[in-house]
């Protein structure tokens, strides 16, 4: 993206997309006037990585989840794999620096909810193997491996079983995703990984008190243990008005709140949400965040981290 003259890193570490393909849709390498991303809105808004969710809907769990699963990767390498005149899939270092370095786009497989892998840490590998590099132990729901925030108040934290996937996720280097965790099962995770962790899609509870979003707690603990939170732009985590200047809104809470920018970054969820945030309609709005973020006071260098460069350097670090 350029602004203000400079080219920006863009990173998001949460969006749907792939659902639409599954539904048989639109395909991704077209530019459509459905959804909110493709790879040509993606160009045109000068994005640089983005990470895709593969989400098993909760009607082929627990017996179907795998098969689903395997779709959604099917439907990655399909649409990313296959279109290298678009798109490259990123699943290392290397790859993620060439991304950088020819100025194209990335996309990288997210697990959202792990149903799919039972209780067998064997899966987190094949899952690596397959270009998997970050997961969620579970969605909303209780699964085998830990309660989702739909369990809240009162859920649970992570099983014995979900630990055993965590040791094997640090060392695969895969990162554990605390979106949709029960705060319970959250600070579980911390305790229990080696490695930094990050909240792809979350907000500021503070600012909008529902059980997705983190407690003022949770966000500084992310911070201290080197995580980052992916402000999403999901109208019932940004209550208010729920448009852009809301984003802004959460933004600045943490940055205020931990006393540093590099800690936040963006999780749009783009198709994942059925009404959009107003001013960022799809992703070709993302240079008019940058404005509005610059408007509300934000220096260059703060905008710059907070829209990919804090992430960049976190993968850059856990996939070294």
């Amino acid at each position: 993206m350029e602004f203000h003259g400079e080219h920006l890193i863009v990173v998001d570490t949460h969006a749907d997309s792939l659902g639409a393909v599954l539904r048989g849709e639109r395909h991704l390498f077209e530019r459509s006037q459905q959804g909110q991303l493709d790879f040509p809105r993606m160009r045109e808004a000068g994005h640089t990585l983005q990470f895709f969710s593969l989400w098993v809907e909760p009607e082929y769990k627990p017996e179907r989840a795998l098969w689903r699963l395997l779709q959604y990767v099917d439907a990655f390498w399909q649409e990313i794999g296959e279109h290298p005149e678009w798109i490259q899939p990123v699943t290392d270092r290397a790859t993620l620096q060439t991304v950088i370095e020819e100025r194209t786009l990335g996309g990288v497989m997210s697990v959202e909810g792990a149903e799919g892998l039972g209780t067998d840490p064997r899966m987190v590998c094949i899952l690596h193997r397959l270009g998997v590099r970050l997961l969620s132990l579970t969605w909303n729901e209780r699964n085998a491996l830990a309660d989702g925030a739909g369990e809240d108040p009162g859920g649970g934290g992570v099983s014995r079983a979900g630990r055993a996937i965590i040791h094997e996720l640090n060392r695969t280097n895969i990162v554990v995703d605390v979106s949709h965790l029960t705060e319970a099962a959250f600070w579980d995770v911390l305790e229990i990984s080696t490695r930094p962790v990050i909240a792809s899609h979350s907000n500021a509870r503070a600012l909008a008190a529902h059980r997705r979003n983190l407690s003022d707690a949770q966000i500084r603990a992310l911070a201290e243990q080197g995580g980052i939170m992916g402000i999403t732009f999901v109208r019932d985590f940004l209550g208010g008005q729920g448009d852009v200047e809301r984003v802004i809104d959460h933004m600045k809470y943490v940055v205020d709140l931990v006393g540093d920018d590099r800690h936040v970054g963006l999780g749009s969820d783009f198709d994942g949400v059925d009404e959009p945030v107003r001013g960022l309609e799809d992703v070709t709005r993302l240079p008019d965040l940058a404005a509005r973020m610059s408007a509300r006071g934000f220096s260059d260098m703060t905008i710059r981290r907070i829209l990919g460069q804090n992430y960049l350097e976190f993968f850059q670090q856990v996939w070294n």
